[in-house]
């Protein structure tokens, strides 16, 4: 007998004794209830039959603190178009668009529908396509289940203005027949997080010179930014002596400043290493399954078209974005540029 039944049993007895001895308070006073525990269990009968016994819960949701469920419908559609985005990257981005929830009731919803990690997102990805063959395949979809996410950097490096530093990175993107090994050199500003991003056949001082040459310094001239240090590894595509080694070359006929990380701790380089993660997770991951690609050039123009979009429309959590998009940071940021740089210069002078 479960607990629900032996409950029911019990209230059943004082009506089956009452009955007996024709008498409601003496069948009360034996059993050791009251005569309004009687009447309530005879009125529950009378109204819901035996399902009236059984014991209720007292807890009661707290349904007047939930989101309208015409904005929960839309984080759970938008959770399954990016199942890799957290709920701070959500609610910014639903905030672009005019939809306000905060990150704690994004998690909320998640909880109450079992997709609070990325894994059971992805899985409810997974599901959706095989019921409605949606663009997505189980292979692509298990491909980013099973894929190895970096331990997040901890810290942020302390910039104070953009273009303060340039943090570069060599990043090796994998073999395509016909193309041949792809390289590509990340850089980001660590105050505005605007990142830069070119791809090479080979991982060389010259293509690391190259990249600042072609994508980062034209950018930062166009905003009339000079950028005072470089952040890199301990590369041989970086480091030597600086009046032979081109990228050290670059860096000194430029003005720039080179710090290194310290050895065996790339979390020091944690910014450009994240940007590398994410590259990977939301435009190659996509790309290459695709668009069969036959040339460097090919990749290079889509890889411009997804930076483009990252600076200039994905909102940022980093430590000074706050949900701003990178190039919005920066913008905002000049006036700190202006009063570092530019004052200090004119106090020296």
């Amino acid at each position: 007998m479960t607990q629900q039944q032996y409950i029911i049993s019990r209230k059943l007895n004082v009506l089956e004794l009452a009955r007996e001895l024709k008498n409601i308070t003496d069948a009360c006073r034996k059993l050791g209830v009251s005569r309004r525990h009687y009447y309530d269990i005879k009125g529950a009968i009378e109204e819901e039959g035996l399902s009236g016994l059984m014991e209720k819960s007292r807890h009661m949701p707290r349904v007047g603190n939930r989101v309208l469920p015409e904005i929960e419908q839309m984080v759970l559609d938008y959770s399954l178009e990016y199942p890799t985005h957290g709920q701070v990257r959500v609610a910014n981005e639903l905030k672009q668009k005019g939809i306000q929830v905060s990150a704690g009731g994004i998690r909320s919803i998640w909880l109450r529908h079992k997709l609070e990690v990325k894994s059971l997102r992805l899985k409810r990805l997974e599901k959706w396509s095989a019921d409605t063959g949606g663009v997505l395949t189980e292979s692509q979809v298990r491909a980013l289940e099973t894929a190895k996410e970096e331990d997040e950097a901890a810290g942020e490096v302390e910039s104070p203005h953009p273009g303060f530093l340039v943090a570069q990175d060599t990043c090796y993107i994998g073999y395509i027949k016909g193309v041949g090994r792809i390289y590509q050199q990340t850089g980001i500003d660590t105050h505005s997080n605007t990142g830069f991003a070119k791809l090479y056949l080979e991982k060389t001082a010259i293509v690391a010179a190259d990249m600042m040459n072609d994508k980062v310094l034209p950018y930062y001239d166009e905003r009339l930014i000079r950028i005072l240090r470089a952040l890199t590894d301990n590369g041989t595509e970086y480091c030597g002596r600086f009046d032979s080694h081109p990228y050290e070359l670059f860096l000194h006929l430029n003005g720039i400043e080179h710090t290194r990380t310290k050895v065996r701790h790339p979390q020091t380089n944690g910014s450009v290493e994240r940007l590398n993660q994410i590259i990977q997770d939301e435009f190659y991951a996509v790309a290459f399954r695709k668009k069969l690609y036959r040339s460097l050039e090919e990749i290079q123009t889509d890889l411009d078209e997804y930076m483009a979009y990252y600076n200039d429309k994905r909102t940022n959590q980093g430590k000074y974005c706050q949900g701003r998009t990178p190039s919005q940071t920066l913008k905002d940021g000049l006036e700190l540029y202006n009063k570092y740089v530019y004052d200090a210069q004119e106090a020296v002078a």
